[in-house]
C-alpha cells in the first residue's frame, strides 16, 4: 500500500505540475516498415515483446472490437478475439506486462462508459475487469498502478490493479494522447495537437515538467505517424498509424525509452 501511495502522489505531481515544452523536430526516419496482414479496421492501441505485437481495432460498421495478435516477423494474424461487453465495443490504447494485456473496452461516443479488462498473453481471454463511468481511450500499467486517460486524454484515472479509483486529474499539455506507456520511470504518451499535428511526450516523474517532446511526421498516406498506437522498449518505437491494410513502423530512438 505504501508503494501505490507514492505513486499516486507521484502521478498527481505530474498532472497538476506546470509542463515545460522542449521540442525536437521530426528528424528520425522508420528504419523497417511490416505490413500486417490481416483485417485490422479502425486501428487503435499496440504493445509487443520479442515475437509478437498486439494490436486493438474497432469496426463501427459491426459494432464489434477486436484484440489481434501478429507476428512480428512477418505481420502474419496469429489470433484475434472479440472484446465487446454490451454496449461497449470500442477498445483503446492498451498496455501489456509480464503475464497480462490490459485494455479498455468503452461505449463509441464522448462520457460513455468503459470496463478495464486484463487479458491472458497466454488465451487473451478476459481474466479480470472493473467498471468505468467514462470513455477511456488509452491505458499505462506499472507495476501497482494502471492510468488511464478518457477521450482525447483531458483527464486522467489512477486506479490500483484491483480497480479501485485513488485519483483524478487533468491533462497538463494540449496534446490528445491515444495510446500511454510507462517507460524509464515516467510515462510516454503520444497524439495529436491542436493543429492536428503529431507528436510524442515524454513526461517526467516526479518532476512534473514534460521532458522531451518529438514532433513527427506523416505517412506517405497522409496520415500523422501518431494518429493511433504507440509502443515503446527500450530504444525502438513502434507506430501504428494506419486503419487496415495497416503497416507497422518502426523507429531507433537515440536514447532509450523503456
Amino acid at each position: 500500500m505504501r508503494v501505490v501511495r507514492l505513486w499516486s502522489a507521484v502521478w498527481l505531481a505530474l498532472l497538476i505540475g506546470s509542463a515545460q515544452q522542449p521540442e525536437t523536430p521530426a528528424s528520425i526516419e522508420p528504419t523497417r516498415i511490416l505490413n500486417l496482414n490481416g483485417s485490422t479496421y479502425h486501428v487503435q492501441g499496440i504493445d509487443f515483446d520479442a515475437r509478437v505485437l498486439w494490436v486493438t481495432s474497432v469496426d463501427s460498421s459491426r459494432r464489434k472490437g477486436y484484440l489481434h495478435e501478429f507476428g512480428l516477423d512477418r505481420g502474419s494474424l496469429l489470433r484475434s478475439v472479440e472484446v465487446q461487453d454490451g454496449e461497449r465495443f470500442h477498445p483503446g490504447g492498451i498496455s501489456a506486462d509480464a503475464s497480462s494485456i490490459w485494455m479498455p473496452v468503452a461505449e463509441y461516443r464522448r462520457d460513455g462508459s468503459s470496463v478495464i479488462q486484463r487479458r491472458s498473453k497466454r488465451t487473451l481471454e478476459v481474466e479480470f475487469q472493473f467498471p468505468v463511468q467514462d470513455h477511456i481511450g488509452c491505458l499505462a500499467v506499472a507495476p501497482d498502478l494502471l492510468i488511464g486517460g478518457n477521450w482525447d486524454a483531458r483527464k486522467f484515472y489512477v486506479w490500483n490493479h484491483h480497480g479501485e479509483l485513488l485519483r483524478e486529474a487533468g491533462n497538463p499539455t494540449e496534446n490528445a494522447y491515444q495510446d500511454i506507456k510507462f517507460a524509464s520511470q515516467g510515462l510516454v504518451a503520444s497524439g495529436l495537437l491542436p493543429d492536428r499535428s503529431g507528436a510524442i511526450d515524454w513526461l517526467e516523474l516526479p518532476s512534473s515538467h514534460l521532458k522531451r517532446r518529438i514532433r513527427m511526421g506523416k505517412t506517405d498516406r497522409g496520415e500523422p505517424f501518431t494518429r493511433e498506437g504507440m509502443a515503446i522498449r527500450g530504444s525502438e518505437l513502434l507506430l501504428l498509424p494506419e486503419d487496415g491494410p495497416s503497416r507497422l513502423f518502426v523507429f531507433r530512438l537515440k536514447s532509450p525509452g523503456r
